[in-house]
C-alpha cells in the first residue's frame, strides 16, 4: 500500500526535481553563506562577551556567540546531509543552522539602517540575507526530517523571542530613557579680608555628587562670576519698566527678580575657570568636591555678585571615551567652526577626545566620532558648548534632531547651578 505524501513532500515534488536536490554547488554555496555568517558572529560575539558596556550588550555578545556555534555545526551538519549521511538528523541541524543565521542577518539588516555608517557592511548583511534565505529553502526542499516538530518549533520561537527582546532592549528602549546627572551645588563662605583691608575674597565649594547607578564622564565643567550693580530708584517703577525687565530675560539662568525698586544692569564676569579635570570619571555615589576663591577689591563698584557653575557630563555606560586634549584657542590658530563663533563676542578654549562605542558591532560598522567641548568665556559671562561630530565634519552644522539622537545615544547630559547670588553690602561696610 503506498503511503500518501505529507502537504510538505508534495511542495517540495512539485518546486524540485529529484536530480537538483543535492547538487554539490548548491551545498558549497550554502557552505559559504554560512562561513560568512559564523566566524563574523562569532567575533563580534567573543568581543561583546568581554567588552560590552552594558548587561544588555554582553546578553547580545552571549546570543551572537550561540547562533555562532549553531551555524557552524550547521554548516558541518550540510556537508554530512549532502554526502554522508553519518549524523542522525543531519538534516534537521543543517536547517536549524540556516534559519539561525537568516534570522540573525535579517536583524542586522534591519539595523543597518538606522545605525551603520558603512555601505560596504550594508551591503554585506543584504546579500548574506538574501543568501540564508536561499539556504533555507535548499536545505528545506530536500525532505529534512523533523523529529517532534512541535518542540522543535516552540524551541525556535521561544528563542527568538528572547532574542527579539534583548535587541528591542537595546536598541530601542534604552535609548529613549531619560539619562540621569550628576547634581551640581554651590556653597559661598564667609568673605574674608586682606590684612591692609583693600581687597576681599569670598571661597566657593562646587560639589558634583552622583546619585544615579551609572557612571560619569566628565566632558568640561565651568564656573563663573558675575559683578552686578544693583540701583535703587527713588520712586515705585511703572509696570512698563517691569515689562522692559522681563524683554531683556535671554534664558533661565540670566533672569533677575521684578522688583519695584530694584534696577538691574547686565551682569560684567569677574573670574571664571574650570572646577573639574576634562576626562575624569564620577562612579555612582561618588561626590567631587572643588573649591576656588573669588577676589575682589574693596571698591568694587558691584554691589552682589552672582555664581554660575555647569558640568558637561557622558554616560559610561553609552559610550568610551579617550584622554580629553586640549585642542586650541579661538584667538590663537583659529580652528573654531563658524557655527560655534556665532556666540560673539566669546573666546574658546578646545578640547576633544575620540569616542568609542559601546558594542562591537557598532564599532565596526560606524564611522569614528569626537567629542569636542567648547569652554566659551566673554564680559558678559561663560558656558560650555559640547558637540559630537565625524572626523573632519567639524564645521558641519547639525539639525536639533541629529543633535538629540546623538546626545540619547552617547548619554550626553549637562547639569548646572545657578545663579547663586550674594549681596557684598556687608562686606564693603566693613572698611
Amino acid at each position: 500500500m503506498k503511503v500518501p505524501l505529507d502537504v510538505g513532500s508534495r511542495l517540495r515534488t512539485l518546486l524540485v526535481p529529484a536530480s537538483d536536490r543535492r547538487s554539490p554547488v548548491t551545498a558549497a554555496l550554502i557552505l559559504v553563506v554560512l562561513l560568512l555568517t559564523g566566524l563574523p558572529l562569532g567575533w563580534l560575539g567573543f568581543e561583546d562577551l568581554g567588552g560590552a558596556l552594558t548587561y544588555a550588550g554582553r546578553v547580545t555578545g552571549a546570543i551572537l556567540v550561540l547562533v555562532s556555534v549553531t551555524t557552524l555545526v550547521g554548516a558541518l551538519a550540510v556537508w554530512d546531509h549532502w554526502f554522508r549521511n553519518r549524523i542522525p538528523y543531519s538534516g534537521m541541524v543543517a536547517l536549524t543552522g540556516t534559519v539561525a543565521a537568516f534570522l540573525t542577518n535579517a536583524a542586522l539588516l534591519l539595523m543597518t539602517f538606522k545605525d551603520v555608517d558603512s555601505t560596504a557592511y550594508r551591503v554585506l548583511w543584504c546579500l548574506l540575507t538574501v543568501g540564508c534565505a536561499w539556504a533555507v529553502f535548499a536545505v528545506w526542499r530536500t525532505s529534512v526530517e523533523i523529529p517532534a516538530p512541535k518542540r522543535v518549533a516552540a524551541a525556535v520561537i521561544v528563542t527568538g523571542l528572547i532574542a527579539v527582546a534583548n535587541f528591542g532592549y537595546e536598541r530601542l528602549y534604552q535609548p529613549s530613557q531619560h539619562g540621569v546627572r550628576p547634581l551640581i551645588t554651590i556653597t559661598v563662605g564667609k568673605p574674608v579680608l586682606r590684612e591692609d583691608r583693600k581687597a576681599f575674597a569670598l571661597p566657593v565649594d562646587i560639589r558634583a555628587e552622583n546619585r544615579s547607578d551609572v557612571g560619569f564622564y566628565v566632558l568640561g565643567t565651568e564656573f563663573h562670576a558675575m559683578g552686578e550693580r544693583v540701583w535703587m530708584s527713588a520712586t515705585d517703577r511703572k509696570r512698563e519698566q517691569w515689562r522692559d525687565d522681563a524683554e531683556k530675560w535671554r534664558t533661565f539662568q540670566e533672569t533677575h527678580p521684578l522688583s519695584r525698586r530694584e534696577v538691574q544692569q547686565p551682569g560684567e564676569l569677574v573670574a571664571a575657570q574650570p572646577w573639574a579635570p576634562a576626562g575624569h570619571w564620577i562612579e555612582p555615589g561618588d561626590t567631587f568636591v572643588s573649591q576656588t576663591v573669588v577676589q575682589l577689591p574693596m571698591n568694587t563698584p558691584y554691589d552682589q555678585l552672582a555664581f554660575y557653575a555647569t558640568g558637561s557630563f557622558a554616560r559610561k555606560d553609552r559610550l568610551g571615551l579617550a584622554q580629553m586634549q586640549l585642542t586650541g584657542y579661538s584667538w590663537s590658530d583659529g580652528k573654531v567652526p563658524d557655527w560655534v563663533k556665532a556666540t560673539k563676542d566669546r573666546d574658546n578654549v578646545v578640547y576633544r577626545g575620540r569616542v568609542y562605542e559601546n558594542n562591537a558591532i557598532d564599532a565596526y560598522t560606524r564611522d569614528a566620532r569626537y567629542v569636542t567641548v567648547y569652554w566659551q568665556f566673554g564680559v558678559h559671562g561663560a558656558g560650555l558648548l559640547p558637540a559630537i561630530r565625524r572626523k573632519g565634519e567639524e564645521n558641519r552644522v547639525n539639525s536639533e534632531s541629529e543633535d538629540r539622537e546623538l546626545e540619547s545615544r552617547y548619554g550626553i547630559v549637562d547639569s548646572w547651578q545657578g545663579p547663586i547670588e550674594r549681596t557684598l553690602w556687608d562686606v564693603k561696610d566693613r572698611k
